[in-house]
């Protein structure tokens, strides 16, 4: 198995963390909210950490997910503000530049038996 790059382990923990934070947070809207909403978030921020905990092992399906899961937000932060959509975005490159340049492509590539 090939070495994982730190800045896939950074942001592994990055999204375990988010992940755990949102859960936490939005526990919240359960009461406030309707059910299937509430629902709804938290399966986003159980993505993020399911995504986090994959990607620390080396999953290529993860790394698609987390792409997914950021991309998500860049899209819902399209009818919020403009600073929102902006920070999204460059979290999104950011995050797409990690995942996708050659020593993370080495690491979620399957290693030969």
């Amino acid at each position: 198995m090939n070495k994982r790059p730190l800045s896939v382990t950074i942001l592994g923990c990055v999204y375990i963390a988010t992940g755990v934070a949102g859960c936490i947070a939005h526990a919240a809207e359960f009461k406030s909210s309707s059910l299937p909403t509430a629902v709804l978030v938290e399966v986003v921020s159980l993505l993020a950490l399911v995504s986090g905990a994959y990607l620390l092992r080396g999953q290529n399906w993860a790394r698609w997910l987390a792409l997914a899961w950021i991309a998500f937000h860049v899209v819902l932060s399209a009818f919020h503000n403009g600073p929102e959509l902006a920070i999204h975005s460059v979290l999104c490159a950011v995050i797409a530049y990690v995942l996708l340049r050659p020593a993370a492509v080495r690491y979620f590539r399957p290693s030969a038996a």
